[in-house]
């Protein structure tokens, strides 16, 4: 009963952050998203059948569905995710094609290999005991290369991109997948399914707190930016109406406070030609008053 319910936990975290990975990218379309969307679904599949092969006994299409996604497929869309998010668009559509090709070619060999010996129906199997080498070589090629790109991504952003929540998102990342390998291991030399499992739960949660960290300053900023934008111009607007009102009524002050000065000055030709243009400053005043009034809510 242990070992059920903590690969139904391991099912069900998983399967509860695809989904979230997954909103993020259909509100924003980021392709790293939607490739850690598919790992952490590989990873739901993988802990499902897992759930499955332990509640109710191992068959062949049990194993199958956890091999091909818990041993194959989830490491290489997760390093397909860091590719994504550190070498851009282009490089990454460029290894999603390779990913995509070898993950098919992955699932044809996993479908039809033959057994090798008898499968245990009440424990999980070591895939050296049931398949042959080519469904193993798989498994070994795809999860230690995708486990690499990890790592060598939390290593080059620590050095070359230095950016502190970047950083910290691919660690996260490549410790999480650390983790889940350390899982099968566990499965694989000691044959402790609760270290497996636990194992599982703990990986899969410190892959998506990764996810998190990376994807968390892309949601702010364009929110913040967005209504900032839309409700600069009324504000504006409406400061230089009031700046407007207050220069006007000061320059009518200034100018009726002064009249008597200028009048007094002892060159009549400059009283009469500073004089003359003091109605149509004031004019122009009223005329800067009245648009205010008319324009403001």
């Amino acid at each position: 009963m242990l070992h059920a319910a903590l690969a139904a936990a391991a099912t069900l975290v998983a399967l509860a952050f695809a989904l979230s990975t997954f909103e993020r990218w259909l509100a924003r379309e980021r392709p790293h998203e939607l490739a850690w969307s598919l790992a952490l679904a590989a990873f739901a599949l993988a802990s499902a059948a897992l759930w499955a092969g332990v509640s109710v006994g191992w068959d062949g299409l049990t194993f199958r569905v956890f091999y091909l996604f818990g041993a194959i497929v989830n490491v290489p869309a997760l390093a397909l995710g860091t590719v994504y998010l550190l070498g851009g668009r282009r490089r990454g559509h460029h290894w999603a094609l390779v990913v995509l090709v070898l993950s098919a070619f992955a699932a044809g060999v996993v479908a039809v290999a033959p057994f090798t010996g008898p499968l245990p129906r009440e424990e999980l199997a070591r895939g050296s005991e049931v398949f042959g080498p080519l469904p193993r070589v798989l498994a070994a090629s795809s999860s230690g290369l995708g486990a690499l790109v990890l790592v060598l991504g939390a290593l080059w952003s620590a050095i070359r991109v230095r950016r502190a929540r970047l950083v910290t998102a691919n660690v996260l990342i490549a410790v999480g997948t650390l983790i889940t390998g350390a899982s099968g291991l566990l499965n694989s030399v000691l044959d402790e399914m609760t270290g497996f499992a636990v194992t599982l739960v703990v990986g899969i949660s410190v892959i998506f707190a990764g996810f998190l960290v990376a994807t968390t300053a892309g949601v702010s900023t364009p929110r913040a930016r967005r209504p900032s934008s839309g409700g600069a111009a009324p504000s504006s607007r409406s400061a230089t109406e009031d700046e407007e009102l207050h220069q006007g009524r000061a320059q009518d002050e200034q100018e009726q406070n002064g009249h008597g000065d200028r009048d007094a000055r002892p060159h009549d030709g400059g009283s009469r030609v500073t004089a003359s243009p003091a109605p149509m400053r004031s004019s122009s005043a009223a005329e800067r008053r009245s648009r205010a009034r008319e324009t403001s809510p």
